[in-house]
């Protein structure tokens, strides 16, 4: 059968890995041989915990009885052999899952009661207070047990009518979306706000997250799906049914969260096979086919070529059974194609860039200190050969003349703590032009305007305000990073002319994609203040929980770009320390030689040899460090494992089947 795309998301996987072992090895050398500094020892570990922990965030997004959990388990755990979500007709999946793995963790099923709703504390916030969660082991080894396990998401409980509407479960303003009451006037709500699903699947052990949401009431109720969860997806598949096409409550969950929002979208016209008439020649469900399609990609506005008709059911039984006839039928390898070729090389040209980024900034700053090495090494070296045939006179005043330029070298320092005081004063203005206390006053002043402004476009027009502000605070953050980088290269320039340093400012700080986060948010939460939710967020607990959830993701982005500032800063600084340390190391070499030489001649032939040693060595360490990086860059660029390679070595049937 045709590679799956399970089979290319290990091949990125595989890739990583690759990248990982080649970070780690260039590490240990450099470690080694006392040639990593503290922010190259940084900027190594946050690449190789990047790459560890780079997730896919892949979210499947569809009203009830479209099939989405059956493509779930189609595309991603046909390779065990079963259904692992359950995907049975009518509501199964009636709260937010998340399936991943944590290593660090058992095997689970968290969930997170449904009456949180009714506190002030967001789900990001919830994530990390395990009491708040209830937690079931699962059994792995036992498919049945783990099914019945499974099982939970689906449970339900019955509230008051006052409950269900604080809940969100209930709109006054909409009733034609509100659930039935029953004869007690009760209504039946999820019983559960949150799963989170830890499953040692080889997919989730390689960085993969499944979001499974449900229908339109269940994401309408919980803000931070629409707002955090599904604008964080790298991906969302929008699941229709072929036999009725967009339906009014499709159309409203795509024009109210998914339509605005910058992210890869597909969208899969699901149960195809339901089309197919025995009185009917195959002619005429392909026309019909293409018909439901073309009017699909009119309706929600994509591409057709972003609309795949396929038959999840066709699809998991195929690959089940190992039978290539349904899986062909089932077109579901078009929409995998599809994940395979636009999304997979996406999230590749993210993570290659970064570690190009930081191959080029190991080779400058490690490349030049061993430079720098060299040339103080056969200045040495010159001037021990130049002490053949001389008498101890002459080594007395090389011993002096070293000492007056071991003195005129210190001189430097008060140049040194100069500079660094203006550093230190430029830096600290840039970090307060985008400290969090700038976050917290922006968001109060915000939620001060929208409480008198909700049922307006006033609404709108503050956070854009707010987002304009923000946005101008980085932009300056940048220009005085900038601002930075001028200084640094005119006061290196004089050192190096002066004294002889070797010193080079690094490449100014880049704070554009923190702008392009901010933009993210902006594009994402805009659309939650239109007339939809309104009168969710005139409700002073909607309106707290949008607020923190805010402040929360603005914080990372602000806490990112000053993080990004800081480790810029530690890295130039790192290499003046470090020519400061190679300079008086040198001199301490260069005396304690001469001293050797001059209390026995026999000893000049010796350290001349020694000092040969240590050139050659440094020869040797700059060579091997061209070819580590050399390797890494080779890694970084070249093509992913091949399909056929990975399925030998490492079978995701069979390691499932051990579980």
């Amino acid at each position: 059968m045709a590679p799956s795309f399970a089979n290319k998301l290990d091949a990125l996987s595989a890739w990583r890995t690759g990248l990982e072992s080649r970070l780690k090895e260039l590490s240990r050398f450099l470690f080694d041989h006392d040639l990593l500094d503290q922010p190259a020892s940084e900027l190594l570990d946050a690449l190789t915990q990047r790459l560890a922990g780079e997730k896919l965030v892949v979210a499947f997004v569809a009203e009830f009885s479209r099939g989405k959990s059956e493509l779930i388990n189609a595309i991603f755990f046909a390779d065990t052999g079963r259904r692992i979500l359950p995907a049975t007709p009518g509501r199964t999946t009636m709260c937010p899952v998340e399936l991943s793995y944590d290593e660090d963790e058992t095997p689970s099923l968290r969930l997170l009661d449904i009456d949180t709703r009714l506190h002030n504390q967001s789900l990001g916030e919830l994530r990390g207070h395990a009491a708040a969660w209830k937690q079931v082991p699962l059994n792995v080894k036992r498919p049945d047990q783990l099914a019945d396990e499974l099982l939970q998401v689906m449970q339900t409980k019955k509230v008051a009518l006052d409950v269900a509407r604080e809940l969100g479960f209930w709109d006054d303003s909409r009733p034609h979306d509100n659930p039935p009451l029953d004869a007690d006037g009760h209504v039946e709500v999820p019983a559960w706000r949150h799963a989170i699903i830890n499953y040692p699947h080889p997919l989730l052990k390689r960085g993969l997250v499944v979001l499974d949401t449900p229908g339109l009431n269940a994401i309408g109720a919980e803000p931070e799906l629409t707002v955090s969860l599904l604008p964080s997806a790298h991906a969302t598949v929008f699941i229709l049914a072929a036999d009725t096409g967009v339906t009014k409550s499709d159309l409203a969950i795509w024009r109210d969260h998914l339509c605005g929002q910058a992210l890869a979208r597909y969208v899969a016209l699901n149960k195809i096979d339901t089309l197919s008439d025995p009185l009917s020649p195959q002619a005429e469900v392909e026309i019909h086919i293409a018909r439901q399609r073309a009017q699909t990609a009119h309706t929600l506005g994509v591409p057709e070529t972003r609309v795949f008709p396929i038959s999840a059911k066709l699809a998991l039984t195929g690959r089940v059974a190992g039978d290539a006839d349904d899986l062909r039928a089932s077109r579901i390898l078009a929409l995998e194609d599809a994940l395979g070729q636009q999304l997979l090389p996406q999230r590749r040209e993210v993570l290659q860039q970064a570690v190009l980024d930081g191959i080029a900034h190991i080779d400058a700053q490690v490349g030049r200190s061993l430079t720098d090495r060299r040339r103080q090494m056969s200045e040495q070296l010159l001037e021990l050969r130049g002490l053949r045939g001389k008498n101890t006179t002459m080594v007395g005043m090389m011993l002096r003349r070293v000492g007056t330029e071991s003195a005129e070298f210190e001189q430097c320092i008060s140049r040194v703590q100069a500079m660094r005081a203006v550093h230190t004063r430029m830096l600290k203005d840039a970090l307060l032009t985008i400290s969090n206390d700038i976050v917290r006053e922006r968001t109060e002043l915000l939620q001060e305007k929208l409480r008198g402004a909700i049922l307006n476009l006033g609404a709108k027009r503050a956070f854009s305000e707010m987002c304009a502000t923000l946005r101008s605070r980085l932009s300056e953050a940048q220009t005085k990073g900038s601002e930075i980088h001028e200084m640094l290269g005119a006061s290196f320039n004089k050192l190096n002319a002066e004294f002889g340093f070797g010193l080079s400012a690094p490449k100014e700080p880049d704070l554009s994609r923190f702008i392009r986060d901010l933009d993210l948010i902006e594009r994402n939460y805009i659309q939650y203040l239109g007339l939809t939710h309104a009168l969710r967020l005139s409700q002073g607990r909607f309106m707290e929980q949008f607020r923190r959830m805010l402040v929360s993701k603005l914080r990372v982005v602000f806490e990112g770009a000053s993080g990004e500032l800081e480790l810029w800063n530690k890295s130039a600084s790192a290499q003046i320390d470090s020519q400061l340390r190679d300079r008086r190391r040198n001199f301490k070499r260069r005396r304690e030689s001469l001293e050797r030489v001059q209390s026995a001649s026999s000893e000049l032939e010796a350290r001349i040899h020694e000092v040969e040693a240590q050139e050659e060595r440094l020869r040797e360490l700059q060579s091997r460090l061209a070819t580590l990086l050399q390797a890494l860059h080779a890694a970084a660029t070249g093509p992913l494992p091949a399909a056929a390679a990975l399925a030998q070595s490492q079978p995701l049937a069979g390691t499932v089947a051990s579980h």
